[in-house]
């Protein structure tokens, strides 16, 4: 809870976070409060605490466990204030996970509460092996399947850089559908600047592209956070 605290106090306006169904709607709505935060993003399905997989909605046989966690994810957004949920795949592969992450994602869209939208992020191999959604473009056209208007793409410069080497050619490429933003340097997901990804280049990107959505650092500090958000001024 004393991260909230450290982001009012770093001067942010907003967080997200990856996991916070474990703590107490009120306390962090208390949280949010005092520092004059805004929590705008969430990931689901809530964590399964008896070991079992970090996101399923690619994994055939899932259906009946996805639409309760995403109904749960719902109710916790909606308490929160949270704009965007990023819908986690899980691990899978062929056109079997394919299409159970479409019919996952049509019928978790139709069930979206007004104001809330649904992301899908690619993962590079290095930080999720297995992962169903490893490519941009894949994810594009599985965007492009569903056809909902409260589905779009999380753009992660770290997993862009690393999945297809050049993140600011995939951000200028997907732009249309990119809802959100994290920044992270790869390899090694540190902060930016440290590695070799073209921030100078993304950032005059997202302008051009009149971007308007949430931008988060996503990253491993290596250190005192504080002492990494230079990028924070760049933009």
């Amino acid at each position: 809870m004393d991260r909230f605290d450290a982001a009012g106090a770093a001067g942010f306006a907003a967080v997200e976070m990856l996991f916070p169904y474990e703590l107490p709607a009120r306390e962090v709505q208390q949280a949010l409060g005092r520092n004059g935060l805004r929590m705008v993003l969430i990931n689901a399905p809530p964590p399964n605490y008896t070991g079992g997989e970090r996101g399923f909605a690619a994994v055939p046989g899932s259906e009946a466990r996805f639409d309760h966690d995403m109904r749960r994810a719902f109710r916790y957004a909606q308490a929160l204030g949270v704009g965007v949920i990023h819908v986690m795949a899980g691990e899978g592969a062929g056109e079997e996970a394919r299409a159970a992450m479409i019919d996952n994602l049509t019928r978790a869209c139709a069930a979206a509460p007004k104001g809330i939208t649904l992301t899908i992020e690619p993962l590079c191999a290095e930080s999720a092996p297995g992962y169903f959604l490893n490519d941009y473009n894949a994810a594009a056209e599985i965007i492009a399947a569903v056809g909902a208007p409260d589905l779009g793409l999380q753009f992660d410069s770290y997993h862009a850089q690393m999945i297809h080497g050049d993140a600011v050619a995939i951000y200028e490429k997907f732009a249309d559908i990119i809802r959100h933003v994290q920044l992270g340097d790869a390899p090694g997901r540190v902060p930016p600047g440290q590695g070799s990804v073209d921030f100078a280049g993304l950032f005059a990107a997202l302008r051009a592209a009149k971007y308007r959505g949430y931008v988060a650092g996503e990253y491993t500090p290596g250190g005192a956070t504080e002492k990494t958000l230079d990028w924070v001024k760049a933009l």
